[in-house]
């Protein structure tokens, strides 16, 4: 075993400050790497010492492998913990950062690099009995030949990049007479996306659900799942808001799709925090979609039902120690809700909305967490994600952590922006969601802008109107007995005794 003694998070914003924080109970320096754009933001401030990598681009900064290596070796750094985004899930840098002589808090390169390609995650995991959407084994590029075997598989079909995420190269095809243009659009998608135009071919689940399941592993073989997130909610195949459990998924189907994820953890001999993602349809069946090989930005959900830290497992599985708990130490304990607050405008198609923070209060109280990355006052770059923060709840039940996050929500103070606080709000509140009986066409089905029409009813106004009135005739009998008392005063013992003192 290695003890880290040092440790360089290479990314920014809230998720470099979360990974500093654990870092920082079990002692470790911490060393923050940042671009002239986030000089001042808050996890520069926290790290015991920090290094400018260059101007704001990414290109020009947080993906700089080679030169955060070099820093590390200047600052006798002992690991990188890579965060998500990033580098977070490119096996070349990881493979550069063991071939330094440093830990990489991460899996292996070899299991980055197998899960990166969803055929080779496919084929991965075929021998391990894990249901998989049905579709072609390999990269096609073939026009007839796609036609023929998507007739096979039955309309509609998804067209995907192999090397894809994020809803890039990814193509809804409704019939034969739209195959080929598709194709070519998912291609020419990928290629600009990824470098990489493979493609491959899945039936279309229509009506999805996004459910992904947190495994953790260590050096030594042991593998264990903690159990599942609902990640349904989603804009432009991008999640927005997460909680765990899902509402859905009966005991049975947990350990199902838990066993079925450590099967897909072991097939790439798997190490580190990871997690696997299913796709779900109507009739609950789930399929193997992909695995993600990094700390997903959903992680507290997670954190609040089993009361691990998965950061500090990070750190001690790329030490070299053992798991010390087993599946069957694990339990769920209540409810937890997560909403992403994005510098985005709902009402405008969830455009990004650069700006100034003028006001940024922080809601409080029992079970409510927020993890960010800014501080009143601090601009939102243009350059990376929109994020501002995570807010997370956690209740006793689901309806105790709703109720708390609409609480929260009204209790996040945000001016200056416009954010996704008032979608998430809406959604929490209707009867598709409170109800379980959704899927990630949520958006599609329910959300217009009309829907967060912020304009006061003629109710609300005289009500405002009288709550006003009734102030102001407080204050005013307040003002009126404040100069009695103050007339009193003048008179009294203390105030003549303070006259002839002064």
């Amino acid at each position: 075993m290695r003890k880290i003694q040092k440790l360089l998070v290479a990314n920014r914003g809230e998720i470099a400050l979360r990974i500093m924080r654990s870092a920082k109970e079990l002692g470790i320096k911490t060393v923050a790497v940042y671009s002239e754009a986030d000089r001042l933001s808050p996890h520069v401030k926290y790290a015991d010492e920090a290094v400018c990598l260059g101007p704001p681009p990414s290109s020009e900064s947080y993906l700089l492998g080679d030169k955060i290596i070099e820093v590390c070796k200047e600052l006798r750094v002992d690991a990188i913990h890579p965060g998500y985004g990033f580098l977070s899930e490119n096996a070349v840098f990881a493979k550069k950062v063991t071939d330094a002589g440093l830990l990489f808090v991460g899996p292996s390169p070899e299991s980055i690099e197998v899960m990166g390609s969803k055929l080779a995650a496919k084929q991965a995991v075929s021998t391990y009995d894990i249901p998989l959407v049905p579709g072609t084994e390999e990269a096609i590029s073939d026009i007839p030949a796609a036609k023929e075997r998507a007739a096979e598989i039955g309309y509609p079909i998804l067209i995907k990049a192999s090397a894809g995420g994020g809803g890039k190269g990814m193509r809804i095809v409704e019939s034969e007479a739209d195959f080929e243009e598709q194709m070519q659009r998912a291609v020419s998608e990928a290629q600009s996306a990824f470098g990489d135009g493979a493609v491959f071919i899945e039936k279309f689940i229509t009506s999805p659900r996004h459910i992904e399941i947190q495994v953790l592993g260590d050096q030594h073989g042991n593998v264990v799942y903690l159990f599942e997130r609902e990640c349904s909610i989603q804009r432009r195949h991008q999640k927005v808001i997460e909680e765990a459990p899902s509402a859905v998924v009966s005991p049975e189907m947990r350990k199902a799709m838990g066993e079925a994820a450590v099967g897909v953890a072991k097939a790439c001999n798997y190490f580190g925090a990871g997690t696997v993602e299913f796709i779900v349809d109507g009739d609950l069946n789930f399929y193997f979609l992909e695995m993600n090989t990094r700390l997903q930005v959903e992680h507290p959900v997670t954190e609040m039902i089993t009361g691990k830290d998965l950061v500090k497992e990070q750190i001690w599985i790329a030490e070299g120690r053992e798991l010390q708990f087993t599946q069957e130490d694990l339990t769920i304990n209540g409810h937890s809700v997560e909403v992403r607050v994005y510098a985005e405008d709902p009402k405008n198609n969830f455009l990004p909305d650069i700006g100034k923070l003028q006001t940024y209060q922080r809601p409080q109280g029992p079970g409510i967490r927020v993890d960010d990355g800014f501080e009143e006052g601090m601009q939102i770059p243009i350059y990376y994600d929109p994020m501002i923060s995570k807010l997370i709840t956690h209740a006793e039940n689901r309806e105790a952590a709703i109720s708390r996050m609409i609480r929260a929500i009204d209790d996040y103070q945000i001016t200056g922006i416009q954010t996704t606080l008032s979608f998430c709000r809406f959604a929490l509140q209707h009867e598709a969601f409170v109800s379980g009986d959704f899927d990630t066409k949520f958006v599609e089905k329910y959300f217009t802008p009309d829907v967060l029409d912020d304009s006061l009813s003629e109710e609300e106004e005289s009500l405002i109107a009288a709550l006003a009135v009734e102030f102001f005739e407080k204050e005013k009998q307040s003002t009126q007995v404040s100069s009695e008392t103050e007339k009193s005063n003048q008179n009294s013992a203390w105030r003549k005794r303070l006259k002839i003192d002064g």
